[in-house]
């Protein structure tokens, strides 16, 4: 299939059209599940969570919850009619603990009254039997102790002990990658309505309407297609409403089921946080072979991946990890190792990003202290070990790396920033002041677009045309204040050349589009944009007939613009010609559907295409850290990013920015702790710190690179955007990294934990003063 690229002027594709719901999200008209108006009976809905990290479960009794007022019903593991499993991919992940329960925050049951707070009351009175069980939490004594959720997985390419043992020098390190939480403005929720026959509508706040149809399905003992899943926005979702929302999907169907009556489950920010997963935080270990000029000849990397209790996604997350510990840079010979340790805190999930920001930040400490320790410009050491024609362009999981963009992302962007002077004066600046020291640091991204499983890579969508040219469009991608409901509209509308405002946008549901893949993966306008376009073509291609037929001229002579269909002098609008086609009685539907070309991966060997193609960025970030107190302030922040031909620049300019300062709270502020009974102590706002509008860097200068479609044939060779971007916040930590290293003698590497919170900036500083043999 070819993708029309320069037939006609854009008309609605490439211009930054405002977000669908822009103006509701700013006057508080957007609907969310929490704001339906509720049928009569509805019940509300509460978890009911382990009070430990590990135990042996021996009773529940909720005869005490049962009796107190407006009390209707209480599940739990031996009340599911179905299958006790909510795994999305591997089988035994329980919705409710039955024997052992394995976190602090673990489901066990769920109790459903007249009211919120009386369903929150009644979940705290349920009597639990708990024999607490001493808690497994670090992941090197999990290591160790041979304590894992599935399988090591290994990316292995060149013989990496000759390459080490041959080398002229070995870099060797560690580094401690915190994890995240999602912290997205809507927590889970979920409303459950029974039908007649058995059958269930859910909405869903979730990026994964097919799974949550599939385990509520399957949780009821019922089949697929007696379950309607409905989702039309999200307050966010970053991963974290991938996979969890079958938890709170399922619980609130067993109510409703057991009841007979309308059930909303919704989380408080405590449970949420609580009771559900986070970005994989994790132990990087590498040791790297050079020659003197800094390029790799040999590179060992070890992660050990927090998994949780269960498997959840952490499977592909870690092929995402070590499918990006390469990033920018050719390894003649790599090991990259990942261990999914098993621990009694909530199984970690999908996070933005999905493991490839761990990767990258790992690879990226790499090279920073192989710069370092050699005494050369990192920027340089960067340069030497990109792909190309005089290292190598293929990854070590069997990729080539095609249309290149790094040297010319790269080098406009060190460019555009005024690279050279501000180095200079921020030397300058920090050889004279021992207290406020800055520091300067670029960081380039290549980044892998498609689903690590291939069978996930395709995407429908549904498309009428009604007879007064109106467009109903539905598609199996989710809303989550990304816009991605816009982009796809637009392309739409682009097909049959009309004006956005008669494309309406409904929700997603199963019903409509069945089969989908998540949202995610930054895959949402590439596989629902493509679904789309298939199915509009198709459409237009039949008007065009009838148009050809109608005006007695050869098909190639329809023209559709600006709302109207012209064969010639002669023309129609666009409703008449819809009108028209219906009169002959030919279809004005279409089930669109798109099938990502060219990928392969083998899970085994981890080997193969997983990545229909890269993306390119690149970000310079100056930073000033206080060596008394350890805080720091990200001063300037230059980002160029390649989205190919844009869809919609100002959409993608504000999933950049959002990206970025994402980015900024993972590597900054954002700390997940653990006191050493499990219990996870940074569960709100006043605990866990996510950036504010202080925390944006002063000056923020963003660009979108000009002039370069992309080179395979996606929705009018437009590239993704979600994630890419969240990564370019490494240059933020890098640059924190570069001002610590200030305080100490040239040639050693900071030892910097992510995040870099003041505690930890003052650690690093110590640590490099000491091994300078100075404290001062």
């Amino acid at each position: 299939m070819t993708i029309e690229i320069e037939t006609i002027q854009r008309s609605v594709v490439g211009h930054g059209l405002a977000h669908d719901s822009a103006v509701k999200h700013v006057s508080g008209d957007a609907a969310y599940i929490d704001d339906m108006t509720e049928m009569p009976g509805t019940l509300h809905a509460a978890l009911v969570i382990s009070p430990v990290a590990h135990g042996r479960l021996n009773a529940i009794d909720p005869a005490k919850a049962l009796a107190m007022p407006g009390v209707k019903g209480f599940v739990a593991a031996a009340d599911i009619p179905g299958h006790n499993d909510i795994g999305p991919i591997l089988h035994g992940e329980p919705l409710f603990a039955e024997e052992i329960v394995d976190y602090l925050g673990q489901p066990i049951g769920a109790i459903a009254a007249e009211t919120f707070e009386q369903a929150v009351k009644a979940a705290r009175a349920v009597g639990l039997d708990i024999d607490e069980l001493e808690p497994a939490l670090d992941v090197e004594a999990a290591h160790k102790a041979g304590s894992y959720v599935m399988p090591p997985q290994k990316v292995l390419e060149g013989d990496v002990d000759a390459a080490l043992a041959s080398a002229e020098r070995i870099i060797e390190g560690r580094l401690d990658i915190g994890g995240q939480d999602h912290f997205y403005l809507e927590t889970h929720i979920a409303y459950a309505i029974p039908g007649e026959d058995g059958d269930m509508v859910v909405h869903s706040s979730t990026q994964h309407p097919t799974e949550v149809q599939h385990h509520v399905a399957h949780v009821l003992g019922g089949l697929a297609n007696s379950v309607d899943v409905f989702t039309r926005r999200m307050g966010g979702g970053f991963g974290g409403k991938e996979s969890q929302p079958t938890i709170i999907a399922a619980a609130a169907a067993l109510l409703a089921r057991q009841t007979g009556k309308p059930v909303k489950l919704r989380l408080k920010r405590s449970t949420d946080m609580t009771a559900t997963g986070k970005r994989h935080d994790m132990v990087a270990t590498w040791k790297a072979g050079v020659d003197a000029n800094g390029r790799i000849r040999g590179l060992d990397i070890e992660y050990l991946a927090r998994a949780g209790n269960t498997p959840d996604l952490t499977g592909p997350v870690i092929t995402r990890t070590l499918t990006h510990s390469d990033n920018s840079y050719f390894i003649p010979a790599a090991r990259f190792v990942g261990h999914a340790c098993k621990t009694n805190t909530v199984s970690n999930t999908a996070f933005r990003g999905f493991g490839g920001p761990q990767g990258i930040i790992a690879i990226e400490a790499i090279m920073d202290s192989i710069a370092r320790e050699l005494q050369l410009d990192p920027n340089v050491v960067r340069a030497i070990n990109y792909y190309g024609p005089e290292t190598g362009e293929v990854t070590p999981y069997g990729q080539p790396v095609e249309h290149n963009r790094l040297i010319e992302v790269t080098e406009a962007l060190l460019a555009s920033s005024d690279w050279q002077r501000r180095r200079a004066e921020i030397d300058a600046h920090n050889a004279e002041d021992p207290l406020l020291r800055r520091g300067l640091a670029m960081v380039p991204i290549k980044f892998g677009i498609s689903f690590n499983l291939t069978s996930l890579n395709q995407a429908g969508a549904l498309v009428h045309v009604y007879q007064d040219g109106s467009v109903h469009l539905n598609h199996g991608g989710t809303e989550m204040g990304q816009g991605l409901f816009m982009k796809v509209a637009q392309v739409v509308a682009e097909v049959f050349q009309i004006d956005i405002d008669q494309v309406k946008i409904t929700a997603t549901t199963t019903g409509k589009v069945p089969n989908t893949s998540a949202t995610a993966a930054s895959t949402g306008s590439d596989l629902n944009g493509m679904a789309a376009y298939n199915a509009a073509t198709a459409i237009r291609g039949r008007m065009a007939s009838v148009a050809a037929e109608h005006f007695d001229v050869p098909v190639e002579q329809i023209v559709f613009r600006e709302s109207r269909v012209h064969a010639g002098n002669r023309s129609v609008s666009f409703g008449e010609l819809a009108k028209m086609t219906w009169a002959a009685r030919v279809q004005l539907s279409e089930a669109g559907y798109y099938a990502t070309p060219k990928i392969h991966w083998d899970p085994k060997t981890l080997k193969g295409r997983p990545f229909f193609y890269y993306t390119y960025g690149a970000a310079v970030a100056e930073v000033a850290i206080d060596t008394l107190t350890g805080e720091s302030r990200c001063l300037r922040a230059d980002l160029l990013q390649d989205c190919g031909a844009s869809l919609n620049p100002a959409i993608d300019l504000g999933q950049i920015e959002g990206a970025f300062v994402q980015g900024m709270g993972w590597l900054t502020c954002e700390e997940l702790w653990w006191d050493g009974k499990g219990r996870l102590r940074t569960i709100g706002p006043s605990t866990y710190k996510i950036p504010g509008s202080r925390d944006v860097p002063r000056e923020f200068n963003v660009q979108l690179l000009g002039n370069a479609p992309n080179a395979e044939e996606t929705v009018y060779r437009s590239k993704a955007v979600g994630e890419p971007p969240l990564m370019l916040a490494v240059s933020v930590w890098l640059a924190i990294r570069d001002a610590v290293a200030s305080c100490g003698a040239p040639g050693l590497a900071p030892q910097l934990i992510a995040p870099a919170t003041p505690e930890n900036i003052l650690a690093a500083i110590d640590d490099v003063r000491a091994r300078s043999g100075s404290l001062s």
